[in-house]
């Protein structure tokens, strides 16, 4: 405080109302071969809806070839999306193969950055993203008041979609300009996305070819700008060959009319090439490494590769430390064999040798489900993970993160036709040795998760999933709050402060269940004066953690009529 120099009132606030902050518990992140959408771009996705709108629909039979499994892919992530409504989606792409689909000369634009990035050549108008879906897009514009017109027998086939002819707009007749006005269609014209050829996808009327022009509200009016921020389907790429002066500021400029239609083609989709595929997957996920930039605490790999799974548990689980890997066998493991044994045999050999990691960030299940696929009308075999993760999300929901996911009150799965490994008592207990819980599916109850480990193989209280995801809460929740004593004294006040911070948390935590007891040191027995003269701080919190119940013994006792049984009981 400055020292006053004259006689004088001041008065200061001190904020002492800190709190350990609410985390995030149920977000998940998924990187997969889609058929549509931005690539290696983190996008967050509410709902099965919003994952068809932004990555496009399964793959269907005629598209299936090269898309390597897509389709399960996407319905792994739906089976998310029915538990949890929190899924952050990266499009991952072999860009060695992968194009977007052009008027002429295709060329690879991903995302935003790619486009702003990349020099387009040739191309008046590109599909938004990669994919043989582009190849049903045309894209129509008309700034040509006679083309346009109901009389002319060649009139522009869309001019039934705008209620006037393009002329001049009103930002351009100010300055003193004239013939900028422009309507632009976005055409579905193989029926690719609607199921019906020529089908209007978007609708842009009034637009300006003037680089400068403006809307009555100020913002832009530029026919270029409104294409590439608004459009779901297209990028802008050029100005049409006979349009004079398109592009050029409003002022006393003549604009010399044109009409053009687009057809694209060229398309290529982003899975074509099976190793390429492999390398952008990994890719795609180490996007999540950064917990600064992206919070996540629950990663499901739909049907990935075990050098995938190798790969996002050591990169993306193992650096972060506070989410988890969710991963299933692979398809050949399980679905369609008849012999329990063998497909038991599988899922260990997979575990034990294929992804050979020992961690309590991750966690095994054991297969695939039937599934329908209601857009294509078929069924699929779905890798699970993407169910089990979303039990953990549900579970967040309706208890605390510190609950086990499994089970008869928590453990039932969605959208299962039947389980193709539904293993029986003596498989359940092989799996389980290994850390993979078994999902099974008992008459009358339907199919549940049917355990809680995580892949730790040595004995520890984190061998269990409910364990980890507490830690997980308590250290990313208290590492929140601790941040605010950065250059801050190491005093006494302080670390009262820290405690005062810290305990009710606990508390709190303990009162929900989710341990048993807990003890906090933060005083001059662990912060010395060497570790005050290191300018560190240390806080020691030592958690007794809750237990979910794994084996019930229930002993019934026959006692003889005349014993009481306060003399037997115990």
């Amino acid at each position: 405080m400055a020292y006053q120099l004259s006689p004088n009132v001041e008065v200061k606030e001190v904020d002492l109302t800190t709190v350990v902050p609410g985390v995030a518990t149920s977000d998940c992140a998924f990187c997969g071969p889609f058929m549509w959408g931005p690539v290696n771009d983190i996008t967050l996705i509410d709902s099965e809806n919003t994952l068809y709108d932004t990555f496009g629909p399964p793959a269907n039979a005629s598209q299936s070839a090269g898309n390597l499994n897509q389709a399960e892919e996407w319905l792994a992530a739906a089976s998310f999306l029915s538990y949890g409504n929190k899924l952050h989606v990266v499009r991952c792409a072999n860009e060695s193969v992968a194009m977007n689909a052009a008027d002429t000369a295709p060329q690879f634009i991903g995302n935003v950055d790619s486009y702003l990035s990349t020099t387009i050549t040739s191309a008046k108008y590109l599909a938004k993203y990669p994919g043989t879906l582009g190849n049903s897009l045309q894209v129509s514009l008309c700034a040509n008041a006679l083309a346009f017109a109901a009389a002319n027998t060649t009139n522009w086939a869309w001019a039934s979609k705008f209620d006037r002819a393009p002329g001049t707009t009103t930002y351009t007749t100010n300055k003193s300009g004239a013939n900028d006005e422009v309507h632009v269609v976005v055409i579905d014209k193989d029926g690719a996305w609607t199921g019906t050829a020529n089908t209007v996808l978007e609708i842009f009327p009034s637009c300006s070819v003037a680089s400068d022009a403006k809307k009555a509200d100020g913002s832009t009016n530029y026919y270029k700008n409104i294409i590439n921020s608004q459009s779901k389907y297209v990028w802008w790429g050029g100005h049409p060959t006979a349009g004079t002066n398109w592009g050029s500021g409003a002022n006393s400029t003549t604009f010399i009319a044109a009409v053009g239609t687009y057809s694209l083609a060229g398309g290529v989709d982003a899975q074509s090439n099976a190793a390429g595929l492999v390398s952008a997957r990994q890719n795609g996920y180490t996007l999540f490494a950064d917990k600064e930039t992206s919070d996540i605490s629950l990663i499901m790999m739909g049907n990935s590769t075990a050098a995938t799974i190798q790969h996002v548990i050591d990169n993306v689980a193992l650096v972060r430390q506070d989410c988890i890997v969710f991963y299933s066998p692979l398809k050949s493991d399980t679905v369609n064999l008849t012999s329990q044994a063998t497909q038991s045999e599988n899922v260990i050999e997979f575990r034990d040798s294929e992804v050979n990691r020992s961690t309590s960030f991750a966690v095994m299940d054991s297969g695939h489900k039937l599934m329908y696929d209601r857009y294509n009308d078929v069924y699929r075999p779905v890798p699970l993970n993407g169910d089990i993760a979303g039990l953990c999300a549900r579970t967040d929901n309706t208890n605390d993160p510190w609950w086990s996911p499994a089970g008869y009150n928590r453990g039932q799965l969605k959208n299962v036709v039947k389980l193709y490994f539904n293993p029986r008592k003596a498989y359940r207990d092989e799996l389980y040795k290994h850390g993979i819980n078994p999902v099974v599916s008992f008459p009358g109850d339907g199919p549940m998760l049917y355990g809680d480990k995580t892949t730790l193989n040595k004995p520890s209280a984190f061998d269990r999933i409910n364990v980890r995801r507490l830690f997980i809460v308590l250290e990313k929740a208290i590492a929140r709050a601790a941040k605010y004593s950065i250059f801050e004294f190491n005093d006494e006040f302080t670390r009262a402060q820290f405690r005062n911070l810290v305990e009710p948390f606990l508390e709190d935590v303990k009162g929900r269940r989710g341990i048993y007891d807990y003890k906090v040191v933060c005083d001059e027995s662990n912060n010395t004066g060497d570790v005050i003269d290191r300018n560190e701080f240390v806080g020691d919190i030592f958690i007794k953690p809750a237990r979910s119940i794994n084996y019930i013994t229930l002993n019934f006792i026959a006692a003889p009529t005349g014993v009481d049984f306060s003399e037997i009981g115990g």
